[in-house]
Formats: C-alpha cells, sequence, structure tokens
C-alpha cells in the first residue's frame, strides 16, 4: 500500500465519524491521537527511543526526542480492550497521556477529548488503523502521510483548516531559494502545521548526510536548528505530530513548536534566526489590539505589517535572510504600513517580490506575495540597504487557480529563470539578461510584456514608498467571461475597504484625533 492509498484509506474513515456527529476539523484531531499511539508502536518508539538511539548506548543525561508512553496507555492496549469498554478506556487514556510521559506526549494530548459518542465508531476506527498496511508507509515516509491528510484537510472548505494551510509548492520553492543549511537557525513565527520547518528539514537532508553527524552535530541539529511557535492549541497539536513523523525532535525550550503568541512577550521565546519562513495569518490581531511585545519601534493592529515588523527588526540576525508571505495591504496601506515599509528598505535588502496568482491560497480573494529579504552583517549598517527591489509578476494573465486548476512548480520555472535558483545572493546582470531576452529584440513597449521589473529605490520613494507595483496589462482580470466568483469579489473588495479605514485612522491619529492603538472596524 503506498502513502497515498493509506492517506486515502484513512481519509475516508472520517465518514464513520460523521455519522457520528464529528466534523472535519475535530475528525483530523481525532485521528492524531490515535495515530501517535499507532506510530509509536510501529516505529518501536513507545519507550521514547529513536531507531538511531537504539543503535548505541545512551549517554547519560543525552536527550531522548520520541514518544515515552506510559504503559498500560499503548495502542496494544487500546486494542486488547473489551469492545464495550474501549470508548471509556479511551477517554481514561486521552485524560492521562495528557499529564504524563514525555514532552511530545503530554503536548499531543493536551486538553484532549473525543468526540466520538458510539463504541461501535471507535472501535471500528481502531479495527481499521490496526489493520492497515503500516510497513509500506514506513519505507516511503509516515510524515509524508500525515501531511497528505492535513493536505486534504484543508482543501475542505468545511474543515476551515485553509486559513493556516501553505501549498506545499510554495513552501518547496520558497525553502529552495533560501537554502537552509546545517548551521542555520530556522524560525517560523507563526508555525501552523510547521510545513517550512518539515520542507527546510528535507531540504537539509537532501543536501547532507545527517546520519554521519557526530553526536555532537546531531544534537544541535535536532534541538538547536527548527523553531516555530503557534497560537492555536489545535493547530499545534497537528504541527507538533507532523514534526515527530518527520523524525524531527520535539522539545518545548529546545526546538520544535512553541505554544504562544509571537505578537506578545512569549514570542521572546523563540531564538534569534538566520533564516525565517514564515506565512503569517491573514486578519487583525485577536481583539483587534496592537502587539504586546515590548522590543518593537512600531506598533499596529494589522496582524501581517505587525509580523512583518516582527520579523526584520527583532527575530532576523545581523546577516540573516526571510522569505515571507505577506498580502497585498502591506504593500500599499499608508500611515504606520509606509512607516514599517520604509524601515524595512533601510534595514534590509528588500531585492526580490513575487506575486502570487489569485487562488492558490483558500482564504477567498485574498491577494498575496513573498517577500524576500536579507540583513547585512553589520548591525551598524541599518540605513540604506535597499538598493534596488526586483518583482517578478506571476499574477497577471494567470488562470484561476483552484480544485480544477491546480498551481505546480511548472507554474515556477520561469520565475526560477529570472530571479535564479539561489535567492541568498541577487544576480543583477543574470537578471538584466533575462530581460533583454523577454525584449524579443524590441524596445518600444515590450518591457511592459515582461514578468521581472526592477524598481529603483527612488523609483519606489516617488510612489509614495508603495511597493503594490504592477505594469503587466491584465486580459484575464477584465475579460467579464472570466471574472471570479462572487464571494472571491466580495473578499477582495472589503479587502481593500479595510485597508482604506486604516489610513483613515492612520491619518486621524497623525491630527491627534485618535490614539494609535485603538481598534480600527474591518473585514480582514
Amino acid at each position: 500500500m503506498s502513502t497515498q492509498d493509506l492517506v486515502a484509506k484513512l481519509w475516508n474513515l472520517c465518514n464513520l465519524l460523521r455519522d457520528d456527529g464529528v466534523t472535519y476539523h475535530e475528525y483530523i484531531n481525532e485521528l492524531t491521537y490515535l495515530i501517535f499511539l499507532k506510530m509509536a508502536k510501529e516505529t518501536d518508539t513507545e519507550d521514547g527511543r529513536t531507531e538511531r538511539e537504539k543503535s548505541k548506548k545512551l549517554k547519560q543525561g543525552e536527550k531522548r526526542k520520541q514518544p515515552n508512553i506510559p504503559e498500560e496507555n499503548r495502542w496494544d492496549d487500546l486494542v486488547a480492550c473489551e469492545s464495550g469498554a474501549r470508548l471509556q478506556k479511551y477517554k481514561e487514556m486521552l485524560i492521562h497521556l495528557g499529564a504524563n510521559g514525555s514532552v511530545i506526549c503530554q503536548a499531543i494530548y493536551s486538553n484532549a477529548n473525543t468526540f466520538i459518542r458510539k463504541p461501535a465508531t471507535l472501535n471500528k476506527l481502531v479495527t481499521e488503523i490496526d489493520k492497515l498496511d503500516w510497513y509500506s508507509a514506513k519505507e516511503e515516509g509516515l510524515g509524508d502521510m500525515y501531511e497528505g491528510l492535513l493536505e486534504i484537510n484543508a482543501t475542505e472548505k468545511k474543515s476551515g483548516a485553509g486559513q493556516y494551510f501553505t501549498p506545499r509548492v510554495l513552501i518547496n520553492a520558497m525553502v529552495e531559494l533560501m537554502k537552509p543549511t546545517l548551521d542555520d537557525v530556522i524560525v517560523d513565527p507563526t508555525a501552523g502545521t510547521g510545513g517550512f520547518l518539515i520542507s527546510a528539514h528535507h531540504y537539509i537532508k537532501t543536501h547532507n548526510d545527517i546520519r554521519k553527524l557526530d553526536e555532537k552535530a546531531y544534537d544541535k541539529y535536532q534541538h538547536q536548528t527548527f523553531y516555530g511557535m503557534e497560537l492555536v492549541p489545535d493547530t499545534r497539536r497537528l504541527a507538533m505530530m507532523n514534526l515527530m513523523l518527520h523524525d524531527l525532535a520535539v522539545d518545548d525550550r529546545n526546538a520544535g513548536i512553541l505554544f504562544g503568541d509571537t505578537l506578545s512577550n512569549e514570542g521572546k521565546e523563540l531564538p534569534k534566526a538566520t533564516l525565517v519562513l514564515a506565512n503569517p495569518p491573514f486578519g487583525t490581531k485577536q481583539g483587534g489590539g496592537v502587539p504586546t511585545r515590548d522590543d518593537l519601534l512600531h506598533y499596529t493592529s494589522n496582524k501581517q505589517l505587525a509580523f512583518l515588523h516582527l520579523i526584520y527588526h527583532s527575530i532576523l540576525k545581523a546577516g540573516g535572510r526571510a522569505a515571507v508571505v505577506l498580502p497585498d495591504n502591506v504593500l500599499f496601506e499608508g500611515g504606520i504600513g509606509k512607516t514599517i515599509r520604509r524601515d524595512l528598505m533601510e534595514k534590509c535588502n528588500l531585492h526580490t517580490i513575487l506575486r502570487l496568482p489569485t487562488g492558490i491560497f483558500y482564504a477567498a480573494g485574498v491577494k498575496t506575495n513573498v517577500l524576500f529579504f536579507s540583513k547585512p552583517k553589520d548591525e551598524k549598517k541599518d540605513k540604506g540597504n535597499t538598493k534596488n527591489v526586483w518583482v517578478y509578476d506571476l499574477r497577471a494573465n494567470m488562470p484561476q487557480f483552484g480544485k480544477r486548476t491546480l498551481f505546480t512548480s511548472k507554474h515556477l520555472e520561469e520565475f526560477y529563470d529570472a530571479v535564479g535558483e539561489d535567492l541568498t545572493k541577487v544576480n543583477e546582470k543574470a537578471r538584466n539578461a533575462f530581460i533583454e531576452r523577454h525584449r524579443g529584440g524590441s524596445d518600444v513597449g515590450s518591457v511592459d510584456t515582461c514578468r521581472l521589473r526592477c524598481f529603483s529605490r527612488e523609483d519606489i520613494a516617488k510612489k509614495d514608498d508603495s511597493l503594490d507595483l504592477a505594469w503587466i496589462r491584465d486580459d484575464s482580470s477584465e475579460d467579464s467571461a472570466n471574472l471570479p466568483e462572487p464571494d472571491v469579489l466580495i473578499n477582495e473588495a472589503l479587502e481593500e475597504m479595510a485597508g482604506a479605514m486604516r489610513e483613515l485612522k492612520a491619518i486621524l491619529g497623525a491630527l491627534g484625533a485618535a490614539g494609535e492603538g485603538e481598534e480600527v472596524l474591518g473585514w480582514v
């Protein structure tokens, strides 16, 4: 049985739970509770040791990173339980596991409770999970199996999971362009289900033989390389399960997914990063307030602007680099938005912006971009670091992506050709050569059809420091026969209106008529 087959069979089991009143999102949590126990048995790590650790005697005090599930609360105990008493046993196990066992065990089952009401439903789930062919899945990678479940969950509109799921194609592209190494400290301040960290882990494993690292280097890789923070308990649960199945350490203080609000002082638990990979959640800060961290210069209730400022000002080390997904409003908002963009371009080299097509995210109508930037190695060099911003427009005249038209790596091939495959540096000569090739030998008007264009810092200043830079006539958006769905158009209008309201609020603040920290009524 392939990993894909296993994913399909596991997801189809949700039909059993729907009859028991369990929602899609509750189902993925329920499945996580059960799979965690099953995976600990399948990988023989119930006592807390990995295969690598079992192949040698552990040194005293050496860190263990896998489950360590208390006896009498393991998979075989659940399977052996009499069918009529199994549901009650399962409920008791969830409570016990939330307070006992290893760090990851307690985190997975923290405040866990089952939504299953019928004993027959649990019996069927346990039976079906137990008889699946897990050997083949282990060979292909149990982490891939779990990510497959998360992806299906995100594509189901009823699950509401799309809000934190970034398409794997985009995640992998951002990672490949940022070139993570064994020397990096990689941080995702809005970790979601851990996709960026896992992709970076996969990239490093592909380019290095992790198995040949000595004990000190291996411990550093597992416990001092990958860090994330997540505010939503259920989402963090999925992220920790995801990391565990990809054989990454989960430790509340030394790597893994920390629980907390990165925009508060809890976020200071994250270390300084040499590489930040992130897709901050859309919307305003919970409650409409501003960040409560005390190490920021600029405060705003626009959550995406707040995360952008946090990343370049507080999280990114001198000499570090970042790739961050952000919606259009971050690029054009006035007031505090303009202040943060200007500050970013002073302190960092914002060298590349990728304008993403609509429809690749599950939040309808949200237009997004990827900002690639780096911080100078000299901490004192905090002025005039952005000289040129190269913008690649992958949005104009692109199809409407969605379930019917999938966004794939092929759609990024020309972007790689235009900007290069290594964005830890900028080859301006090669980028100019790309533009020349796409002029088609004519100097009149042909540049306007090239998807890549360079804007000097002076050009951007003349545009009032707006980074909403578009120059290609988008015929697809003007074709009345090819207009987006009404809900997409409405969401776009609401997003623009909310941005306008924030700009007006900033003007009121400047005039002294409103406090900077007051909530702005809006829809994003």
